[in-house]
């Protein structure tokens, strides 16, 4: 124990990003970051900046931003709350909500933060295992609880549940707040967005970072009923009244406006996928249906730590897990047709002077 910390803080074992090495230059498709720039409306939008205004606090309920993510996505400002990326509006979720008598509820396979969350604010909570194809099993879902939280669609596997799916979920659940990360919805999925108007216990949570291409800046977002929106502005403005600065709310309006640039990037990232999927698969690769930006996926012959060390030394980074059930699986991001192209190639040579191929 170190002798300052708390007993808490000992006992933590916080979130593991993916590597970002410095001893070279990677093709770095471990992180699922965009291939691409951010619109040139964000461009703009940073040269039109006033940087005078850095000295003035920024609107702490970011007003403008608010209303036209709920103009957006057809709903009232009330029901819209920002933060500094999803990963801040999980957590005043996980502080806003699951806290109860009842574990909460989320995939044995799933998001490696969520645990790291309920260590942190000392919440109960139970993995419901996947299916050996890694999708979710519902009856494990119909239990007592204190709340569910699902990334849909799911990460690390990229496998999507479809709206009647997770609103069955909703109407078994009444007493729960449940909670749906839709990190990566737009490569694929249908957001659950569109069933807020029936159920007052769901909170969708959305990100900047994904297909709006802006990783480095650090925006999120949730949708709800305005009662859980509220509850997490409680949470907000006890914790940090002003969270999203001014540079930020700027820049998250000018690529929410720029809805061309915004389907065009989707568009391609997604042909990528599909055509990145194909090539794994004629490669002998297990690939697991994605409706992300990454595919997740294993090779019969090869250990997935081996072919994870053989591309980094050739410069390419791709996510290996060293967990249960998944640490035979690898997941790739979707990069440029250029990134994809050079991975395809290492892999050939790789897995040919294993006799693979």
């Amino acid at each position: 124990m170190t002798k300052y910390w708390s007993k808490l803080v000992n006992k933590l074992e916080p979130y593991v990003p993916g590597e970002q090495p410095r001893d070279q230059q990677y093709i770095k498709l471990n992180t699922n970051e965009s291939p691409y720039p951010p619109s040139p409306a964000v461009a703009q939008a940073l040269k039109d900046f006033a940087a005078d205004s850095l000295r003035r606090y920024p609107d702490p309920q970011s007003g403008d931003l608010v209303a036209a993510l709920a103009a957006y996505h057809g709903l009232k400002p009330q029901q819209v709350f920002v933060g500094n990326g999803s990963d801040e509006v999980l957590a005043h979720a996980f502080q806003a909500f699951f806290k109860q008598q009842d574990k909460i509820l989320f995939p044995d396979i799933s998001y490696s933060f969520y645990p790291v969350y309920c260590a942190l604010y000392e919440i109960e909570y139970c993995r419901i295992a996947l299916d050996a194809e890694f999708r979710i099993d519902f009856d494990g879902f119909r239990c007592a609880n204190g709340g569910i939280i699902l990334p849909n669609p799911n990460a690390p596997t990229g496998i999507a549940l479809k709206i009647p799916e997770i609103r069955e979920m909703l109407a078994d659940n009444p007493e729960s707040v449940v909670v749906i990360d839709e990190a990566y919805v737009d490569f694929g999925s249908d957001s659950a967005s569109q069933l807020i108007p029936e159920f007052d216990n769901l909170l969708v949570v959305q990100t900047y970072s994904k297909s709006r291409n802006l990783a480095g800046l650090r925006l999120g977002f949730a949708l709800g009923n305005e009662n859980l929106i509220e509850a997490l502005q409680r949470i907000k403005n006890s914790f940090n009244s002003y969270p999203v600065d001014s540079l930020t709310s700027a820049i998250g309006l000018a690529a929410l406006a720029d809805e061309t640039y915004f389907q065009e990037c989707r568009r391609r990232i997604i042909a990528s996928r599909e055509r990145l999927a194909t090539a794994l698969v004629e490669l002998g690769f297990h690939v697991f249906p994605s409706s992300a930006n990454f595919v997740f996926v294993r090779h019969p012959q090869s250990q997935a730590e081996n072919i994870y060390l053989e591309l980094k030394a050739a410069g390419i980074l791709v996510r290996y897990f060293n967990s249960a059930r998944i640490d035979d699986c690898l997941r790739i991001s979707v990069g440029s047709e250029t990134e994809c192209e050079a991975l395809l190639e290492a892999l050939k040579n790789i897995l040919n002077a294993w006799g693979q191929i």
